[in-house]
Parts: structure tokens; C-alpha cells; sequence
């Protein structure tokens, strides 16, 4: 009797989105340590400066990344393709967030994975990443870091979260249904926020919280593309439907 086949395994390579990196510096030592476990797709979201010139110097070996990287006008379109986040931050007060850590974060990126292109989001030098912006995300990790620095530098976080990567294998056992773009899960989000003001279930001075907290459970339950599009179709003939009422259509 022939062994069963065994299923296909392959390293988890996430996106790495840097949102509104300033240095060259970090940038070529973000590159090198992605040429170190073999990575490749980088995305700068709303960088504070184009001149990154002098980033080869500690990029050795980095070429693959610093000659191919894409840069987004702001963190949601960086996000638009991927199915799944997680934000990094040195902040262990979050609001209304529980953190993970590196090792659970890691295994989420890995859960995720099979269905689509996921992301590891790293903020900038000057001040991590905002409430807000840790919003866009799924889940949020913190490095512990007992010692006296609290803080990491951009791309050191960077190094210990890939190598954890670099670790953990993503098993394929079967083809599994394309998940929701995060980019569709916005657009979904515009049109569940409008139907629950409508309603009034959401605070018109602060929707975002309940909104957020809603619209991540469908990506960490596994949305898929299709779900999430007859969700927007839906939204929209609500839309349509409450819109002709008001207006005194029929």
C-alpha cells in the first residue's frame, strides 16, 4: 500500500508594510533581514520621505527588496489585497485591544494564509502606530522588552518577527476559498457603518469603535471574497430600498 502523500508545505512570507518610514538606514536593514529568510514583498505606506538613497548601504544582499518595493499613498491602500493583518506596537495600554504575542501573532499570519496574501505592519520611527491605524489590523502584537529600552528599533522588530516567520510552515492540505480583501471589507465597512447610523445602533459621534470591532470578527472568521461581495450587495439594496422610502418612491 503506497504512503499517503503528504500535504504540500511552504514558508510563511508575509507582506511587510513599513507605514511612514523616514529612514534609509532602517530601510536597508529592513531589506537585509528580509534577503535573510527569503522575502520579498514590501510595501511603504505614506512614507514620510521618497529619498531613500544610501538604504543599499545596509541592505546587503537586499536587492530583490529594495528594487521591487511599492509604495501606497496610505495605510488602506497598502492593505487592499491582502485577507488578513496584524500591527506591531511597543504600547501594552491599548484600547480596547488584547495583544498577542510575537509567537501567537505569527501563528494567526499562518491560520490566514492559505486563503490569501497576509501582513505584517510595522509603524515608523517617529511614533509606531496610532490607535487608528492598529484599527486597520486584525490583531496587534507587542516584543516583550523587560529591560530598560521599552521600545525596539523599526527594523530590529522587524528581524525578530520574520526570523518567527521564517519558523513556522503553512500547510496546505486543501485548496480553501479565497478570503475577503481587506480593501472589500472596507468598502463593506462604509456601507454597514451608513445602514447602522441609519438605524440608529451606532454612536454618530464615535461609530468607529463598534464598527471595527464588527468588522474584524468577519476577517478573523474567515470571510471569504464571495461572502463579503454578497454582503456588499446586500448593504447596497438596503441602501437603495431605505433611500427610495425616504425620497416618498415606491
Amino acid at each position: 500500500m503506497a504512503p499517503a502523500s503528504e500535504s504540500p508545505v511552504l514558508p510563511l512570507r508575509p507582506v511587510v508594510i513599513c507605514h511612514q518610514l523616514r529612514s534609509p538606514e532602517n530601510l536597508g536593514s529592513i531589506a537585509r533581514v528580509m534577503a535573510n529568510f527569503g522575502m520579498s514583498q514590501l510595501i511603504l505606506s505614506e512614507p514620510v520621505t521618497h529619498d531613500f538613497r544610501g538604504a543599499d548601504k545596509l541592505g546587503v544582499k537586499g536587492e530583490s527588496v529594495l528594487d521591487t518595493f511599492a509604495v501606497a499613498q496610505t495605510l488602506d491602500e497598502a492593505l487592499a489585497k491582502v485577507v488578513y493583518a496584524v500591527g506591531t506596537t511597543s504600547r501594552t495600554g491599548l484600547k480596547r485591544r488584547t495583544a498577542l504575542t510575537p509567537e501567537q501573532g505569527v501563528a494567526r499570519l499562518a491560520e490566514h494564509a492559505g486563503r490569501g496574501p497576509v501582513a505584517l505592519v510595522l509603524g515608523g520611527e517617529k511614533r509606531g502606530l496610532s490607535d487608528d491605524e492598529l484599527a486597520r489590523c486584525q490583531d496587534v502584537i507587542v516584543i516583550p522588552t523587560p529591560g530598560p529600552q521599552p521600545s525596539m528599533n523599526v527594523a530590529q522588530a522587524a528581524g525578530v518577527l520574520l526570523y518567527l516567520c521564517s519558523r513556522h510552515a503553512v500547510h496546505e492540505d486543501e485548496p480553501r476559498e479565497p478570503g475577503a480583501a481587506l480593501g472589500t471589507v472596507k468598502a463593506l465597512e462604509a456601507k454597514l457603518e451608513a445602514a447602522l447610523l441609519a438605524c440608529d445602533f451606532l454612536n454618530p459621534q464615535a461609530p468607529q469603535h463598534v464598527l471595527g470591532e464588527l468588522s474584524r470578527s468577519l476577517v478573523k472568521h474567515h470571510l471569504s471574497q464571495r461572502e463579503a461581495e454578497l454582503w456588499l450587495s446586500a448593504f447596497e439594496h438596503v441602501r437603495r430600498v431605505t433611500s427610495g422610502r425616504a425620497d416618498g418612491s415606491r
